[in-house]
C-alpha cells in the first residue's frame, strides 16, 4: 500500500514548476523530500543524533551527490562506481552549507547529516539551484530546530532580461550567472560570475532572486503544516552565568579595546590576547576551570568581539591601525621562477600567493565527466593552501573543500578575460605561502600578472579584494582589504573581482538580518575603489601582458587540414605522427572539428625549428597542384619508361614523368637526358583522361626545335588490324585452355579419401 504523500507546487510564472513531495521515500530518516522540476528529480533527508558530541563546534555534515544513473549513464573508471565527490558536487554543497549552518542554534552540538541525491536527471534543468530549496524543506519536515526556512536561486541576464533557474544551454548565453540565498526575509549568500557588471545591476539580480525564494520559503511552510508541523526537539542547553559573563566584561573590555586599538601585527596582537586570556583564567579556582572553562573561554571571547567591533565603530580604526577603507602596503613582482611558463608573486600585508602557469595543448584539457554535464575546461586554476600559510602544523588529507571552493571562485574572476582565439589549454597553480585576510583574492592577483608574464594576452587584467561589514543599529562601517580576524568577527564577508570596467565575479556570506540594499551598494562600491587601487599595482608591475611566450615555453601553432588527410598524417598504427614527433621534439595532437568535419591539428613545441618541420610535412602530405602551374622537381628515381620526381615544395609527393615528356626530340634512354639528383622544373597539366594519373611535362616548358614535326598518328587500319589479330589469337589460346582443361577433367581419377 503506498502511503498517504502531501504535495506543494511553486509556480515560476513561465509555465514551469517546482514540486514538493514528501510521505513517500526514507520515511526513517527525520526529515525526507523529493524535489522535483521537470524531470529532474532530487531526495534529501536529514538526520540529527540526539545525543550531544564534546566538539566545540555544530558537527553538521551536508552531502550533495549526482547519481549517473539518473542520466541513463554509467560512471567512469575501473570499478564503474560513484566514489569521492566530484569538484561540481563539493562545489554544492559549499553553497548550501553556508546557509544553513548559521541557522542552527549556536549552542546545538548534535551530529547533523543532510543528504540531497540526484535520482533522476533533465538536460533543461541545473539541479544544483534545487539544492538549497530540498535541504531546509527536509529540516522544516523534521523536528530539527532551525530558525527559519531558506532556499537558493540561480538568476541568469539572458538578453537584458533576468532568467530564473535557467537550462545550462540558455546560460551559455547569459552574461551575468548569480546564485542568491535567502530567507524570506534576508539574503544570507551570493555567489556568481558576471561578463563586467556594474554594482547596481549586480544589486537587481540580487533582488529578482530574493522575491523567486520568498515564494519558495512559504511552500515549505504550508508542506510542512500539511504533512503535520513538528515541535522542535528539546535539547540540553549550554549552562549560562550572567555573573561571570559581567565579571569577564569588565575585567577584559577596555584592555581588549586598548590591544584592539593599537594598531600592532597578528602576531603581536595574538600574544596580547593569549595574556589577556591568561589573567581571566588566573580569576578563576582550579575547580571553577574544571568545571566551567568553557563557559569562561566563551565569554572572553564574546568581550574580545565587543571591544575589536567597537573601536571600528567609534575610532574609525581597525585592528592594524588602518583606516576603514585603507588598503595594506602590496608589492609584486613577475617571472620569479626561472623554469615555468609563467610566474607571479603578489603579497599584500601578510597575505602572500605565489602563482604559476603551464601552457599546453588540448590533450591537457581538464575533462569534466558528471551526470549532469559532460565536457572539458581548456583554463582551469587550482589553489593551495598549506598549513604553513597561518603558520600551523597539521596532516594533508588531500584536497580540502575550502581549497575547491577558493580556486573555483578565483578560476570565474578570470576565465572570462582569456581570449577566445587562446590556442593554448592554460593551468594556474596558486601557492598561499602567508595568510592573514583573502588569500583567494591574492590568488585573482598572482594569476592575472603570472597570465600576462606567460604571454596570454588578457582581454584586461583582473583585480580583487575582500570587504567586511561591522553594523550596530543604524551604524555601520565598511572595512577594506579584512584581516583574517575581521571575517571572524564581522557581519559580512564578501570577495569581488573585476577590471576596470565591471565585475566578474563574487562570494558573500552575509551574517547580519536585514542587510538594505543601499548598505549592499555602498559596499560594493567601495569594494570598487580597493579593487581599481590594486589593479594599479599590479600594472606598475606588469604594464601589459608579454607579446610572446618565454624562449622556453611551448610555442603552439594551429592548422587545418581536410578531413581525408588526417589517415595520412597519422599513419598506419600512429607510425607518422609517432616518428615525426620524435624527430621534431614535438607534441601533435589531431582533433576533427564537429561542425567543419575539418582536421585541427595543434602543434606544440620549444624549438621553431621542430615546429617548422612539421608545419612542413603537413603541407606535404596536403599539397595539391594546380594545374597549368610550373614547380621545381627532383629526380628521385629512373625507371625505363620515364622517371620518377619528387616535389620541392612538398617532399614525399612523387609523380611520373614520362620519357615522352622529358624532351621534343624522341628518347630513346631516359639516362641521356636525366640523372639521380637533378632538380628541373615540369608544368602540371592535371589528370591524364586516357591513365587517369597525374601527368606532368618537360618538354612543354623547353622550346620547340626549329623544323619539329610530330610523329604522325597510328594508322586505324593497322591499330584495327592488330586489334583483330589480338581478338583471334586470344580466342585461340581461351579455347585451347578451355579443351585442355576439359580433357583433364576426363581424364582425372577421383581423389581417394584419406579418412
Amino acid at each position: 500500500m503506498i502511503p498517504q504523500t502531501f504535495k506543494e507546487v511553486i509556480d515560476l510564472g513561465d509555465g514551469r514548476t517546482i514540486s514538493l513531495e514528501t510521505g513517500k521515500l526514507a520515511k526513517q530518516a527525520h526529515g525526507s523530500v523529493v524535489v522535483q522540476m521537470g524531470k529532474a528529480m532530487l531526495l534529501c533527508t536529514v538526520v540529527s543524533s540526539y545525543k550531544p558530541t564534546t566538539m566545540d563546534f555544530f558537527p553538521l555534515t551536508l552531502d550533495y551527490r549526482e547519481k549517473f544513473a539518473a542520466a541513463g549513464l554509467f560512471p567512469g573508471g575501473y570499478f564503474k562506481r560513484e566514489a569521492r565527490p566530484s569538484n561540481e558536487e563539493i562545489l554544492v554543497m559549499r553553497l548550501v552549507d553556508r546557509v544553513l549552518r548559521p541557522l542552527f542554534p549556536k549552542d546545538y552540538k548534535f551530529e547533523t547529516q543532510v543528504m540531497i541525491q540526484l535520482m533522476s536527471h533533465d538536460d533543461d534543468v541545473m539541479p544544483d539551484a534545487l539544492a538549497g530549496l530540498a535541504a531546509s524543506a527536509a529540516i522544516q519536515l523534521s523536528d530539527i530546530p532551525f530558525e527559519t526556512p531558506i532556499s537558493e536561486a540561480r538568476v541568469a541576464r539572458i538578453n537584458g532580461e533576468f532568467v530564473l533557474n535557467p537550462s545550462r544551454e540558455k546560460l551559455a548565453e547569459a552574461d551575468m550567472d548569480i546564485m542568491v540565498g535567502a530567507s524570506a526575509d534576508s539574503v544570507m549568500m551570493v555567489e556568481g560570475q558576471f561578463d563586467e557588471c556594474s554594482e547596481e545591476e549586480m544589486a537587481e539580480a540580487i533582488k529578482f532572486a530574493h522575491e523567486a525564494i520568498k515564494i519558495q520559503c512559504e511552500a515549505q511552510v504550508k508542506l510542512a503544516e500539511a504533512f503535520g508541523k513538528k515541535e522542535p526537539r528539546e535539547y540540553e542547553v549550554a549552562a549560562t552565568d550572567a555573573d561571570i559573563e559581567k565579571k569577564i566584561l569588565d575585567a577584559t573590555y577596555q584592555k581588549s579595546y586598548d590591544i584592539a586599538k593599537s594598531g600592532t601585527s597578528k602576531k603581536e596582537r595574538s600574544e596580547a590576547f593569549s595574556e589577556l586570556k591568561e589573567e581571566v583564567k588566573a580569576m578563576f579556582s582550579e575547580d571553577e576551570l574544571e568545571e566551567k572553562g568553557k563557559m569562561i573561554s566563551g565569554y572572553f571571547n564574546d568581550a574580545q568581539k565587543k571591544a575589536v567591533r567597537d573601536v571600528t565603530l567609534k575610532e574609525g580604526t581597525r585592528l592594524d591601525g588602518r583606516k576603514t577603507d585603507e588598503i595594506r602596503p602590496i608589492w609584486c613582482e613577475v617571472d620569479y621562477l626561472p623554469s615555468t611558463h609563467g610566474s607571479a608573486i603578489f603579497t599584500r600585508g601578510e597575505t602572500q600567493a605565489l602563482a604559476t602557469v603551464t601552457l599546453g595543448t588540448s590533450r591537457e584539457a581538464n575533462q569534466v565527466d558528471l551526470p549532469t554535464q559532460q565536457g572539458e575546461e581548456t583554463f582551469y586554476l587550482h589553489y593551495n593552501f598549506p598549513p604553513f600559510s597561518t603558520g600551523e602544523a597539521y596532516p594533508i588529507r588531500g584536497t580540502s573543500r575550502r581549497e575547491v571552493g577558493h580556486g573555483n571562485l578565483a578560476q570565474r574572476a578570470l576565465k572570462g578575460m582569456i581570449p577566445a582565439d587562446c590556442p593554448y589549454t592554460v593551468r594556474v597553480v596558486s601557492e598561499v605561502l602567508e595568510s592573514n585576510g583573502s588569500s583567494s583574492m591574492a590568488t585573482v592577483c598572482a594569476g592575472t600578472m603570472a597570465l600576462m608574464d606567460a604571454g596570454v594576452q588578457l582581454k584586461k587584467p583582473v583585480s580583487g579584494i575582500a570587504m567586511g561589514l561591522i553594523s550596530e543599529g543604524d551604524d555601520y562601517a565598511v572595512l577594506s582589504d579584512i584581516l583574517g580576524d575581521e571575517d571572524h568577527l564581522g557581519d559580512m564577508d564578501f570577495k569581488v573581482t573585476g577590471t576596470v570596467d565591471g565585475i566578474t565575479a563574487c562570494q558573500m556570506d552575509i551574517k547580519v538580518k536585514g542587510l538594505s540594499y543601499e548598505i549592499l551598494v555602498a559596499a560594493l562600491k567601495q569594494a570598487r575603489d580597493g579593487r581599481l587601487h590594486i589593479l594599479e599595482k599590479l600594472s606598475e608591475t606588469i604594464p601589459t601582458a608579454n607579446s610572446e611566450v618565454k624562449a622556453h615555453s611551448p610555442k603552439i601553432i594551429t592548422r587545418r587540414i581536410p578531413n581525408e588527410y588526417i589517415g595520412a598524417l597519422i599513419g598506419p598504427g600512429g607510425k607518422v605522427i609517432q616518428e615525426l614527433q620524435k624527430e621534431t621534439g614535438t607534441t601533435i595532437v589531431i582533433n576533427e572539428d564537429p561542425v567543419t568535419e575539418e582536421g585541427v591539428v595543434e602543434i606544440l613545441g620549444t624549438q621553431q625549428e621542430g615546429i617548422d618541420k612539421v608545419i612542413a610535412k603537413i603541407e606535404s602530405i596536403t599539397f595539391k597542384p594546380e594545374k597549368g602551374s610550373v614547380y621545381e622537381v627532383k629526380v628521385i628515381k629512373i625507371l625505363d619508361f620515364g622517371a620518377v620526381v619528387e616535389y620541392m615544395d612538398a617532399p614525399g609527393n612523387e609523380v611520373l614523368l614520362h620519357i615522352s615528356e622529358l624532351a621534343w626530340e624522341r628518347t630513346n634512354d631516359v639516362n641521356d637526358v636525366l640523372k639521380m639528383g637533378d632538380v628541373i622544373d615540369v608544368k602540371y597539366f592535371g589528370l591524364d583522361p586516357k591513365t587517369r594519373k597525374d601527368k606532368v611535362s618537360r618538354k612543354a616548358l623547353l622550346e620547340k626545335p626549329e623544323g619539329y614535326v610530330a610523329r604522325p598518328p597510328r594508322d586505324d587500319k593497322r591499330d584495327n588490324r592488330g586489334s583483330r589479330d589480338r581478338d583471334n589469337r586470344g580466342s585461340r589460346d581461351n579455347r585451347g585452355r578451355d579443351n585442355r582443361r576439359d580433357d583433364r577433367r576426363d581424364d582425372r581419377k577421383p581423389r581417394e579419401d584419406k579418412e
